[in-house]
């Protein structure tokens, strides 16, 4: 499938809680930016934006199960609900697994082994910062800290007026 046809597929999941659709097309928007900025290879490309498009499928069973999104609960209940996502999209049993394992991880800030991983926290992170309207120390923390790409960390700084 297309980025598009997932995008598609994504929205009509999302059953028309358009908090969450508007903010999975924020960070796609984000994350496919700052891999093209960054000049990642078009097969890390894709499966960045299908985890960026999937990264909160488990919001909605989270608020239901947990009573919130919680983000270790997002990716505890994730991995399973994306697995089955993708399973009519035409991704490779490896594309797949990348993503689950993107989904899966997308809170944790540690043991980052890609680079569709680190812009994926990245664009997350602004998105969520925005949203949130999170303090300009925790910003500037965060781009000091965990940002590792130039263009997240510009895109963050040129966001925020840090």
């Amino acid at each position: 499938m297309t980025i598009a046809e997932i995008l598609e597929k994504m929205i009509c999941y999302s059953n028309g809680n358009i908090h969450d659709i508007d903010h999975l097309v924020r960070v796609w928007t984000f994350a496919k930016t700052i891999g093209e900025l960054e000049h990642i290879d078009a097969e890390t490309q894709y499966i960045l934006e299908v985890a960026a498009i999937t990264h909160d499928i488990a919001c909605h069973l989270c608020r239901k199960k947990y009573g919130s999104a919680d983000g270790k609960h997002q990716e505890l209940e994730g991995g399973p609900l994306v697995r089955e996502f993708l399973h009519d999209t035409g991704l490779t049993p490896a594309q797949v697994d990348r993503v689950v394992y993107l989904v899966s991880h997308h809170h944790t800030l540690t043991d980052i082994d890609g680079i569709d991983y680190q812009i994926l926290i990245e664009a997350d992170y602004i998105v969520n910062a925005a949203e949130s309207e999170y303090s300009k120390e925790n910003i500037k923390g965060f781009i000091n800290k965990v940002m590792h790409t130039n263009s997240g960390s510009m895109l963050a700084r040129q966001i925020f007026c840090v």
